[in-house]
């Protein structure tokens, strides 16, 4: 066999001979042959194709471990870890574009009195007609919400993980999964009942208190005791996110589902974890937090639009163009989730204002809603339906008509100017 030195295998692969060492001490791309006497170290001319693989994945940002173990993978298994990676960094790009975005108008939107103001953006994405007049600044106008919520367990589900809320700051909807989910997803809202309320407060500050608080969950979901194991079937983030566990609720306003009785289906070594889907009113300002793949619509001017972008694999494609929306509605790993809250440190909630006027109405939904409701549908209710509560009744009723193969929640709130000082 011909063997190549250290060098001339560095000049065939573009690589420098100090990466080869590195590479060879970490077992990602070992010498065909080390001297004993010399220690020289001689490559193989069939070694070039992973040492070309290894240089790539390092270029593209992969870490060293994780490019270990995508080397050892077959091409179609390798091609996917790849493809989620790569979902993944485009995820942590959106969340740092929407902060850029915020800081670009904080700093540039002067105001008269010498302080600043930020122009919130609202992400839209329109369901139905033509968007336009989505947007605007300088609202100071004290907001206050009018809202119901529902919870159901649907129709196949043994227990309900949803949990949903509606108060006068704050309404929200969470997704719980893994077991316990359900704690998961009233620990997620918990943290944000607990934010004290000060419509004075500046931009900046109120995302800064809203970013704490989701800290402060993905704590409290991190230090929930474990349950007895049970075998079933896995559900993490990476995983179909349409876990099968415990509770039946249905939430007058104000109020969320009690935790659950019956015993979990997942096993417990598997992460406990929660979407979370959240709109805090402070005075004129409104601030978003979303997680995972429950959403936030927007109805203005009888159109309804999508606020939050899903945190899935599926969407990542769509967003790629390499696969439609129909597609998407049909694809085996739809429910794959890219972020969520598991306890632990990983990819952060998107946190944003959003320019709230009266007269809009909101929609909070889990996936139990949008996965088998069409968009159409929705509106309808949403845009036709005057009455939050009996909103809410429709739309859970929609998706028990539709099979509700998952647990059901929403929160319905219509936005109007306050006549309280105090909001």
């Amino acid at each position: 066999m011909n063997l190549l030195t250290i060098g001339a295998f560095a000049a065939l692969t573009r690589l420098s001979p100090k990466a080869l060492r590195l590479y060879a001490d970490l077992g990602l791309l070992s010498p065909a042959h080390v001297d004993p006497v010399t220690g020289y170290r001689f490559y193989a001319p069939a070694q070039q194709e992973r040492a070309r693989l290894v240089a790539w994945l390092r270029r593209l940002g992969l870490p060293l471990a994780q490019i270990r173990t995508i080397c050892e993978l077959e091409g179609a298994e390798a091609a996917q870890a790849v493809s989620e990676f790569w979902a993944q960094v485009e995820t942590e790009t959106a969340t740092r574009r929407d902060l850029a975005r915020f800081l670009i108008s904080e700093l540039s939107a002067d105001r008269t009195d010498g302080t600043r103001t930020a122009e919130a953006t609202t992400g839209e994405t329109l369901i139905g007609g033509t968007s336009g007049g989505t947007r605007s600044g300088g609202n100071d106008v004290r907001l206050e919400i009018h809202y119901a919520v529902r919870s159901d367990i649907g129709l196949v589900r043994k227990g309900n993980q949803d949990a949903a809320y509606a108060g006068k700051h704050l309404i929200a909807v969470a997704d719980g999964f893994g077991v316990g989910g359900d704690r998961a997803g009233l620990a997620a809202i918990d943290a944000l009942r607990a934010v004290a309320i000060d419509h004075r407060v500046s931009a900046g500050d109120l995302l800064n208190i809203l970013h704490d608080a989701v800290g402060r969950a993905n704590h409290a979901i991190g230090e929930l005791p474990e349950p007895p194991a049970v075998p079933g079937t896995p559900t993490v983030p990476g995983t179909p996110a349409d876990s099968g566990p415990p509770a039946v609720s249905e939430p007058p306003a104000d109020s969320r589902p009690p935790a659950t009785s019956e015993p979990p289906t997942v096993p417990v070594e598997l992460p406990v974890g929660t979407t979370l889907t959240a709109m805090l009113w402070a005075g004129s300002r409104v601030a978003l937090v979303h997680i995972g793949d429950s959403r936030a619509y927007l109805l203005r001017d009888g159109e309804l639009f999508q606020i939050t972008n899903d945190h899935t694999f599926v969407q990542t494609m769509v967003d790629d163009g390499r696969l439609s929306p129909a597609e998407a509605a049909s694809h085996p790993e739809r429910a794959l989730l890219l972020r969520a809250l598991v306890g632990r440190a990983g990819p952060a909630a998107d946190v944003r204002l959003h320019d709230a006027r009266p007269g809009d109405r909101y929609l909070l939904c889990s996936d139990g809603l949008s996965a088998v409701v069409p968009p159409a549908e929705v509106g309808r209710v949403v845009g036709t339906v005057a009455d939050p509560d009996q909103a809410v009744r429709e739309l859970v009723e929609l998706a028990r008509t539709a099979g509700a193969p998952d647990n059901v929640s929403c929160v319905v709130a219509d936005v109007t100017a306050s006549t309280n000082a105090e909001c």
